[in-house]
């Protein structure tokens, strides 16, 4: 694996105009192509595409495309969970999605962060810190997931907004930031 790579795989610095991560990044759009523009395929089909992409799928998955990722393998996704049309999920580091999670359309899970610094980000530095959505969260349309952020179990999170600090299980939370509002019971 070249170094590129390896830092962006550790959360370091790199740099992600890279040979072997270019590669990935061709082998993402041809799978993500075969799947947002494959809309005769069978189910059978498609979850192969899918297997295919993703670093881990559960079962009864529905994900209606378009889709878009960065390389696909570092996202895992649970049972039953349901992410609706034009999300867009940036992989540069892992992305953990539970079971039963409900995701709206034109959700961001957004795992790259860019330097302060201009010279470096003019340089083209960036790193990725993991996101983490837990079971049975339901994420509404439009909202965007920063990069490092833990969403607790059973969250409710509304739309349009912006989370950018972890929340807790079993809230609801709203705004750009998402803030908790209040907690949910059953």
């Amino acid at each position: 694996m070249g170094e590129n790579k390896d830092r962006m795989l550790a959360g370091e610095w790199y740099l992600p105009d890279d040979e072997e991560l270019g590669a990935d990044t061709r082998r993402r759009a041809e799978l993500c192509a075969a799947y947002n523009g494959n809309g005769g395929a069978s189910p059978d089909e498609r979850a192969a595409i899918l297997r295919e992409l993703l670093g881990a799928l559960g079962k009864d998955v529905r994900i209606r495309p378009p889709f878009h990722c960065d390389y696909g393998r570092y996202i895992s996704i649970g049972d039953r969970t349901f992410v609706n049309f034009n999300a867009v999920f940036l992989d540069a580091a892992p992305i953990t999605v539970g079971a039963d999670v409900q995701i709206g359309p034109n959700v961001q899970l957004l795992t790259p962060t860019h330097e302060m610094d201009t010279d470096r980000r003019r340089a083209g530095w960036e790193k990725a810190v993991p996101i983490v959505i837990g079971d049975n969260v339901w994420l509404g349309g439009g909202v965007i997931v920063c990069p490092g952020v833990t969403i607790g179990e059973n969250t409710v999170v509304g739309a349009g907004s912006v989370v950018t600090k972890d929340l807790p299980a079993g809230v609801l939370a709203v705004g750009n930031p998402a803030r908790v509002v209040r907690a949910l019971t059953d």
